[in-house]
């Protein structure tokens, strides 16, 4: 029998999808497997909606809601359209008010070009032009020492502004998380149980939250520490990378359900 209402939830880049191809095929025997057993895959990425829109319908979960922007932002289920935000303008305005000094040591989306785009993430020019139209969220790099970083950070976090760090970039938002946008989905369904994979640092609060949380090993940045909850025997730790870990935790979960899923 299926583990009542439950519903996994994971991040893209180095997890489901590979960190060098984006691909997700490494996953195919676990995303079917689940998909057999009617647990909704719920995707939490640093994307944006329209990015989403493409990579949900690839993989065959358009019928799911998807995290948007590292949580700043929600696609709902079935809708390949983006909704309109005012939020990435405020950011910008912002970061435009901010003392010059501090400013410099900042360079987001927002201030590239697509090619740029596509040469730091590693896009395609059409996926990074799709990476470049923001609603909620201001990826981008920091240039400067750590002790600018954290007057940059506590400038920003007297404005509202806070900052997570994902494996490429840092993000600026108005504080939605993935593990926010968890809550408010397991509600939804009535998740009895909720599971969460990812490889960086801006999962942990998603993955703190989980009933089961995998994290997932990264080989193009450090392991994850451990987690404030660990030593816990619901945190898994693949062996393999990427989406080959993926799906030998999923395997490993659901084989621990009983042989239905």
């Amino acid at each position: 029998m299926t583990h009542p209402a439950t519903i996994v939830f994971t991040d893209l880049d180095g997890t489901l999808l590979d960190h060098e191809s984006y691909s997700a095929a490494a996953a195919a025997p676990a995303l079917a497997r689940l998909t057999q057993a009617n647990i909704p895959v719920i995707l939490a990425s640093s994307k944006t909606a329209v990015e989403m829109i493409a990579i949900r319908e690839t993989l065959g979960l358009v019928q799911y809601p998807a995290i948007v922007e590292n949580g700043a932002g929600r696609l709902p289920a079935h809708q390949n359209t983006e909704t309109p935000s005012g939020d990435y303008q405020k950011l910008r305005q912002i970061l435009s008010g901010l003392d010059p000094q501090l400013r410099r040591g900042f360079t987001g989306f927002g201030d590239w070009d697509t090619a740029e785009i596509a040469k730091q993430t590693g896009l395609a020019p059409d996926q990074a032009k799709l990476a470049g139209q923001r609603q909620f969220s201001e990826p981008g790099l920091w240039h400067g020492t750590a002790d600018a970083l954290s007057r940059f950070l506590a400038t920003l976090s007297a404005k509202g502004v806070c900052a997570r760090q994902g494996g490429r970039f840092l993000t600026l938002s108005f504080g939605a998380s993935k593990a926010d946008q968890m809550a408010t989905l397991c509600a939804a369904y009535g998740a009895v149980r909720s599971i969460a994979l990812g490889d960086a640092p801006n999962d942990i609060e998603m993955l703190q939250a989980a009933d089961i949380a995998v994290v997932i090993a990264n080989p193009h940045h450090a392991s994850l520490p451990p987690l404030p909850r660990e030593p816990d025997p619901c945190v898994l730790r693949p062996a393999a990378a990427g989406p080959a870990g993926w799906n030998d935790a999923i395997f490993q979960i659901l084989d621990a359900d009983g042989p239905s899923t």
